[in-house]
């Protein structure tokens, strides 16, 4: 890491968990026992609600017959396929690659984009690569809630058949309730999640033990020879349950993605401690129990328990659904967020739920959006066996991407020999893509589900990235030049009047649309004019320092550019505040804010197809405002629109 990048993260540090969406307290903020214990509610919620169906599906799929030889030799899977993805792969290969002390596919995409941008044609391939990976975390956002409440729902049938029928009502009843309060924030609830999933987690590891203590042998199945043996004697049956072995890691892309939530160490401790050792003892506990019973595959994790405590664990696993769920949503929030900012999608509205945590964010449209699919996911596939079949195709693509990407990040940004790069990342891409193609197997059985969700995202996003291109275009084309301007204009000066005029501008040196109607209709010009263009990186965060660039312009106007990186929060008065000093200070009760907003009309011609054209002038018609986005007074803002053909 170079002396910038230290200096980066040092200026940036305490400001950095302001703008991110924490369920916990802050990580600059907190010891490690209370990051650990944050780490193990909001990351490993997941992940730690998958023993819920994981055996479940591989025992009931009636591809594996009951033999203690299966039983072992698929125990011995689990626990090498939670070694090899989640504690090799991502635990110690890709936590290391933070792009800023972030992480997360968007920033993973960030950084190997950043790597190769000598490359362009490789750039270009990596950002596609990249942004259909982000449109699938939208396809498993939908399944992950469908699945892990609807499991835990199920649980209320073990202890009567008679409940059978209000397990769908029961889960949309929880479900909707969940959404709802979304518009609240997660402040309130957040300091409770994890003591909860903490207890879940010490519950998985006493249920294991309870059923391991009656056949200890079965812990001989840590042993790798028992899976090798299985796979040698069961080539085709493994590629099929591979499919359903894919359901125990489930959330493992969460480590990643919370890395600049709460830090490597924390995350580090949280599994080896916590999670993995109580998924380990309950995934061999359920082993133990199919070996006594066989009839037990039709649910093994809620017949694990005695009779008398199924309702409290009923109840305590639809908490510990409820809580992987609100971290996915709150995810979903953070993900669009950073998309925006990369320009692959429209502004959309933006509350803020805590005045003291910037990051803490609400997107009704997400929200909702996510809603709906989650309610229509449940509604059709009606059990988590059907949704299981559903799971798997958008998280394997996932780590299949995360794994071409973190390729070219150790490759081309960390500098590593190719052969130590092909070795590092290799046996990873090939144990990621023998779990993906197996998956290609459920594709009529549900898989196309997640995968329609991800391609209908892609196909918005590269339509609206394209249609900014083309808009951008356009209006350079028909620009003119900002210098030659008001040396124009000021050949016979207009009428100056007192204040500040700040004209929001895409398009640098060039003269805003707002600032010719202004001078069209009201013959005046105010007596400071600053031209601002906000620019976003592909980087997590800019330093304060070099958020705003400026350039003297005639006539006391200037140029001015700020810099944001796809996690900040745009805040274009707070950033002309650090213009004290520069002769070109802004009064808040004497600055007038002038946007230029384009009703796009499409044409038939060279651009976009026809259809896509018009989804792109609809999207920029519904996109929210610039003023709310870019958090402008609302009292001081004018806007004036144009029509812009495309």
């Amino acid at each position: 890491m170079g002396r910038r990048t230290l200096a980066i993260l040092q200026t940036t540090k305490r400001g950095r968990h302001d703008h991110v969406p924490l369920l916990f307290v802050s990580a600059s903020k907190s010891s490690l026992p209370a990051l650990t214990l944050g780490a193990i509610g909001v990351v490993y919620g997941d992940i730690g609600t998958s023993v819920l169906y994981s055996v479940k599906e591989v025992f009931g799929s009636g591809h594996v017959p009951f033999t203690p030889e299966n039983v072992y030799g698929i125990l011995s899977i689990f626990f090498w396929t939670l070694t090899v993805i989640v504690s090799l792969k991502y635990v110690v290969l890709v936590l290391r690659a933070d792009n800023n002390g972030e992480g997360g596919l968007v920033a993973m995409l960030a950084l190997a984009s950043q790597s190769v941008k000598d490359r362009p044609q490789l750039r270009k391939v990596l950002l596609l690569l990249g942004i259909f990976g982000t449109c699938l975390f939208y396809g498993d956002g939908v399944i992950t809630p469908a699945i892990s409440v609807l499991s835990a729902v199920e649980g209320m049938v073990i202890v009567s058949p008679h409940f059978k029928k209000y397990v769908i009502p029961i889960t949309l009843v929880i479900l909707f309730m969940l959404f709802a309060v979304q518009k609240r924030g997660t402040a309130g609830i957040g300091k409770f999640f994890g003591p909860i999933t903490l207890l879940w987690f010490v519950v998985l590891g006493v249920l294991g033990v309870s059923h391991i203590v009656t056949n200890p042998a079965i812990l001989w199945a840590i042993s790798p020879h028992y899976a090798l043996r299985f796979m040698f004697d069961n080539p085709g049956t493994t590629f099929i349950i591979l499919g359903a072995v894919v359901l125990c890691v489930t959330g493992a892309e969460a480590l990643y993605a919370d890395l600049g939530h709460f830090g490597k160490k924390p995350i580090r401790l949280a599994w080896f401690a916590v999670a993995m050792p109580a998924l380990t003892l309950n995934y061999f506990g359920q082993g133990a129990l199919l070996l006594a019973n066989p009839e037990a595959v039709k649910n093994p994790f809620f017949l694990m328990a005695p009779s008398w405590a199924l309702l409290p664990l009923v109840a305590l696993a639809t908490m510990a659904t409820v809580i992987a769920s609100q971290a996915l949503i709150t995810g979903a929030f953070s993900v669009t967020k950073q998309v925006i900012q990369l320009g692959y999608l429209p502004r959309l509205q933006i509350r803020h739920t805590n005045v003291k945590e910037a990051g803490q964010i609400y997107m009704p449209f997400v929200n909702w959006g996510l809603f709906v699919a989650i309610a229509l996911a449940v509604v059709m596939f009606k059990s988590s066996s059907n949704l299981a079949a559903a799971y798997g195709i958008a998280v394997c693509t996932d780590m299949l991407i995360t794994t071409i990407l973190t390729f070219y990040v150790i490759r081309y940004s960390w500098k590593y020999p190719l052969w130590l790069c092909v070795l590092a990342t290799g046996i990873f891409f090939i144990v990621d893509f023998a779990f993906w193609a197996s998956n290609l197997l459920k594709f009529f059985d549900g898989g196309w589900f997640p995968l329609a969700i991800g391609g209908a995202i892609f196909a918005l996003m590269l339509t609206w990235k394209e249609g900014r291109r083309l808009l951008g275009t356009k209006l350079r084309e028909d620009s003119i030049e900002l210098k030659s301007f008001l040396e124009a204009v000021f050949v016979s000066p207009p009428t100056r009047v007192e204040g500040t005029a700040v004209f929001l501008t895409a398009e640098p040196g060039s003269v805003p649309n707002a600032l010719l109607h202004n001078l069209k209709h009201n013959k005046v010009l105010h007596e400071h004019n600053l031209f601002v263009t906000v620019r976003s990186h592909e980087v997590p965060w800019v330093e304060e320092e070099e958020r705003v660039k400026v350039q003297a312009l005639e006539h006391d106007s200037w140029q001015i550019d700020l810099h944001y990186g796809f996690m900040d929060d745009p805040d274009v008065p707070r950033a002309l505040a650090l213009l004290r000093g520069c002769g070109c200070e802004v009064e808040p009760m004497s600055t007038s804010y002038f946007l230029s907003r384009e009703s796009v009309i499409p044409t038939v011609g060279t651009g976009m197809a026809p259809w896509r054209e018009k989804l792109f002038a609809q999207m920029h018609h519904n996109a929210s405002g610039a003023a709310d986005f870019l958090k402008l007074p609302s009292n001081a803002v004018v806007e004036l629109g144009s029509k812009v053909e495309i």
